[in-house]
């Protein structure tokens, strides 16, 4: 998997990226590689490398990052037709770069799993 340090970089905006959300525990910002016309990241303000890091004493930024996202879907009026939310885990379950990051996707219909 790809180095956290991008995700790094972007949270503390040592890199330009389009950050439609900030606050003290988490940053959301558009994809750079888009796979439907709302393709929104939305990461921790800490390093985690996956869901797997996820204890008793960090469990609340999963509620927060769902949280965010719904306000996000909202904001783009997507929430009416729907959007998806992923979270790939590590190299099989598809996670690209080794970090915690949740993918919202919408603006379209989008393909069926089956």
């Amino acid at each position: 998997m790809k180095n956290q340090l991008i995700f790094e970089n972007i949270i503390k905006k040592k890199i330009p990226a389009n950050i439609i959300y900030q606050d003290e525990k988490i940053t959301a910002f558009k994809d750079i590689q888009p796979k439907a016309p709302i393709h929104i990241l939305i990461v921790p303000n800490f390093f985690m490398a996956s869901l797997n890091d996820i204890n008793k004493e960090n469990k609340w930024i999963m509620a927060h990052m769902f949280y965010i996202a719904v306000k996000i879907a909202k904001k783009n009026k997507i929430n009416e037709e729907g959007y998806r939310i992923v979270i790939n885990c590590n190299k099989n379950g598809g996670q690209e770069i080794n970090y915690l990051h949740m993918h919202l996707l919408g603006g379209e219909k989008l393909k069926s799993f089956s």
